[in-house]
């Protein structure tokens, strides 16, 4: 550990060890990807800076990365998503260098990702892309050191393009969130049930019967809605892609602009990855005692500037709730301070369905490990054989069989003669 770190307390290092073997117990993939690793060691030498949520399923991941023979440094990918007790326990019983503190500040958060890049890594792992651009804005004598890198989310994927697109993205990148065992199933089936379960933890709100309104529906919003729809919310849908939009009404949802919305909506939560998609038209409209969720990565999609701005009073009746009253004395709640309400008022993604993100980021690394040569400067999807086999993995570990072709049947796939 002489690299150093910079967690909150040691002492709760036991406690977040139990909680990662907890968490090991729902992660089969990765506990057969530890396995191969453990023998054949793909990340010997290679060292690794994770900008990633410090939860037990990240754990569980740096637990497989060193088993491959990584020298992993890792810090937290936003400021009130670390689980303090794991930080501990990654530090004390796995010899990860850790810069993670839940509730750090701007400038705490900043300096950590700095500390990771301290390591000179030859791989990057981002959840958001703050490592990459760091990185590119601060540090670009290191841009030489580094092989190649990973990232997580939707929202690091688009910026990360967005550099592709500009030329100034110096090294490839594996946009695992674009694996269909990603985002199929993490954004959906993850984002669904712990976006609720932040919302719930953090109000104690009876949902069914209440008007929810949810910004966006890609992978991420069809999970909130799907969710939300299930505890019996009446729920309206947001859009500015009419594809998307054609979609949730053939889904059953109402769809509506924002400002139709936002005086009938008791909870809104967004996930679109975009700028102020409630602002302050929306909060002048919105009902007594309104509830705002983000989900998005960043705390930009609410307008919080402008919510200070508006609100003659602000209180933290609950943890995680703040208070806004307007000057017509109508209170708005703000959940989580418009951060990852999932992260920072519950504890994430199910580590079921982290199992197969975290088996991406673990064989995605490898892969690019191998293919760096021949990679050029852009952003990548993970290649089909790779999700396939992680999808194959987690079938076995449910205890579930599927049907495979028969040579006729995939001689008749492969042909074009048979006709009507």
């Amino acid at each position: 550990m002489s690299k150093g770190y910079d967690v909150r307390d040691l002492t709760l290092a036991k406690q977040g060890l139990d909680r990662i073997e907890w968490a090991a117990q729902e992660m089969p993939v990765l506990r057969i990807i530890k396995e191969r690793f453990e023998s054949s060691k793909p990340l010997k030498g290679i060292r690794m800076a994770g900008c990633l949520h410090i939860t037990t399923e990240t754990a569980n991941l740096a637990r497989v990365l060193v088993a491959g023979g990584a020298d992993l440094v890792l810090c937290a990918s936003n400021p009130l998503s670390t689980q303090d007790d794991v930080a501990a326990a990654l530090v004390q019983f796995f010899e990860v260098p850790t810069f993670a503190i839940k509730g750090e500040d701007h400038a705490t958060y900043y300096a950590h990702v700095r500390a990771a890049l301290d390591h000179h890594p030859h791989i990057t792992m981002d959840d958001g892309a703050d490592l990459v651009s760091t990185l590119h804005k601060e540090r670009a004598a290191q841009l030489s050191e580094v092989i190649a890198g990973t990232e997580e989310t939707t929202t690091g994927v688009i910026r990360l393009k967005a550099m592709a697109r500009q030329g100034t993205l110096r090294f490839p990148v594996l946009a695992v969130n674009d694996a269909m065992t990603k985002h199929l199933f993490d954004n959906r089936y993850g984002t669904g049930q712990s976006t609720l379960d932040g919302v719930i933890r953090a109000t104690n709100l009876l949902i069914a019967g209440k008007t929810v309104v949810v910004a966006g529906y890609g992978w991420c919003s069809r999970g909130i809605a799907m969710r939300a729809k299930g505890l019996g919310a009446d729920v309206i849908i947001t859009e500015v892609n009419p594809l998307k939009a054609l979609e949730a009404v053939m889904d059953g949802y109402r769809v509506m602009p924002m400002m139709e919305a936002a005086p009938i909506g008791d909870i809104f939560i967004t996930a679109t990855g975009d700028i102020n998609v409630l602002d302050q038209h929306h909060f002048e409209v919105m009902k007594d005692g309104a509830v705002m969720a983000n989900s998005g990565h960043f705390n930009v999609e609410i307008n919080i500037p402008a919510l200070e701005e508006m609100a003659v009073e602000k209180r933290q009746p609950r943890p995680f709730v703040e208070q806004y009253v307007m000057s017509d004395g109508r209170r708005l709640n703000l959940l989580a301070e418009g951060r990852l309400v999932n992260l920072a008022a519950a504890e994430g993604h199910p580590a079921s369905v982290m199992d197969m993100s975290f088996a991406n980021q673990a064989l995605g690394a490898v892969y690019m490990l191998r293919n760096a040569e021949r990679l050029e400067k852009k952003v990548y999807v993970i290649p089909e054989e790779i999700d396939q086999e992680i999808a194959r993995m987690k079938l076995e570990a449910m205890g579930v069989q599927i049907d495979t072709l028969t040579e006729e049947q995939e001689q008749y796939l492969a042909s074009w003669e048979e006709g009507t």
